[in-house]
């Protein structure tokens, strides 16, 4: 049954009254459609939007720094870029200040914060995250409760193409943590993370896995523009820990076909996830033995007080510590500081630095290394 509100004559014309003058409306007669945006042959992207009484407005994209756009005789303002690299890139336009994502776009890039619209500059199949004729694996959706957090929540799981619910064989798993303001659908939507292990285990390079992609807050508040304090942060992390170990992993262990042994589960995660990771793995090292960390975000300081117990005799149990970053990302300062005292403490790791900043290009790039050195 469908519900309709009728809005009062006056309420009507007033709201009529403001499309018709306000800055950016304009009259369905008087608007041509417009593509965007648009992928030219040489990789170039022209981005447009229709704000014919705007001031001024940017194209902000993934990476860069925000760039003026052109306002054409019809009202549109476009912008096109130098030639981009095949790869997914989210961006949004700044109009009069207010960013706002491409109403011409269906492709969206989910955040609970700054949610942007996103284009595909197509690549060769040998890109990781390109979708390409190779057997499938299935992405559930799951909704549970948390009795640790006081929430309802939800959680993806990514089963490998040859999975069987009825068959003896049991399967490694992967925990893969989001980032700061995303949510559960971050890997799958914005990683391409289901694509990505597609692609690896067809080639032969990477392990059938389970792959399992649930919410990253223990203390949901945390997401809030002004950012978490300490007390906050730590919270989160305590509270994510152990929903992750009390909730999550024992209904995953309990639905589907794994191993129940901590040579088969992993741990990493992207930015606030990274963090997340590097704590409750390097804390929890009977329960994982490879941990991955993409550009850790919000990790604390006090890495005696984080890490009590952190010692060179960890080195016999974990068989990966991974930790990355891009050289460009303002964050490479700490993840180094928290490498130099990994070194103090005499613990072994893997340290990654690649071109790139804080973005979802550095983070696709850092899963299809970092997949195949898992399981071994």
């Amino acid at each position: 049954m469908r519900c309709y509100t009728r809005l009062p004559m006056k309420r009507l014309g007033f709201l009529l009254l403001f499309a018709a003058t306000s800055g950016w409306a304009q009259t369905p007669q008087a608007a041509a459609p417009i593509v965007s945006p648009e992928v030219l042959s040489d990789n170039r992207v022209t981005f447009r939007f229709r704000a014919p009484n705007a001031k001024e407005v940017f194209l902000e994209r993934e990476g860069p720094t925000r760039v003026p756009m052109e306002k054409n005789e019809q009202g549109v303002w476009s912008f096109t870029s130098d030639p981009l690299e095949p790869d997914y890139y989210g961006y949004s336009f700044i109009v009069d200040g207010v960013a706002l994502i491409d109403p011409m776009n269906p492709l969206m890039k989910p955040n609970l914060l700054n949610t942007q619209s996103m284009v595909h500059v197509p690549g060769p199949v040998s890109l990781p995250w390109e979708t390409n004729h190779v057997p499938h694996g299935t992405v559930h959706h799951h909704f549970y409760r948390s009795r640790v957090v006081g929430d309802e929540r939800d959680l993806f799981v990514y089963t490998p193409p040859a999975y069987d619910p009825r068959a003896k064989k049991l399967y490694p798993v992967l925990y893969l943590q989001h980032g700061y303001s995303g949510d559960a659908r971050g890997w799958a939507v914005n990683g391409r993370a289901n694509v990505t292990l597609d692609n690896l285990i067809a080639e032969g390079k990477a392990k059938p896995m389970l792959m399992v992609m649930s919410l990253s807050y223990g203390a949901p508040e945390i997401v809030q523009r002004s950012g978490p304090d300490l007390g906050l942060l730590k919270r989160n992390y305590d509270r994510f820990r152990d929903a992750l170990l009390t909730e999550v992993i024992p209904e995953v262990e309990k639905s589907y076909r794994v191993a129940k042994d901590r040579n088969a589960r992993a741990i990493a995660g992207v930015s606030m996830g990274g963090a997340e990771s590097l704590y409750v793995g390097l804390n929890a090292v009977n329960t994982f033995a490879w941990i991955g960390s993409f550009s850790a975000g919000g990790m604390m300081d006090n890495y005696n007080a984080a890490y009590p117990t952190l010692n060179s005799e960890v080195n016999a149990r974990l068989r990966l510590l991974w930790i990355a970053c891009g050289i460009e990302d303002g964050l490479i300062g700490a993840n180094r500081k928290f490498r130099e005292w990994l070194t103090s403490r005499n613990v072994k790791f893997t340290a990654i630095e690649t071109p790139g900043m804080h973005t979802w290009l550095v983070w696709r790039r850092n899963l299809a290394a970092f997949a195949p050195l898992l399981f071994r």
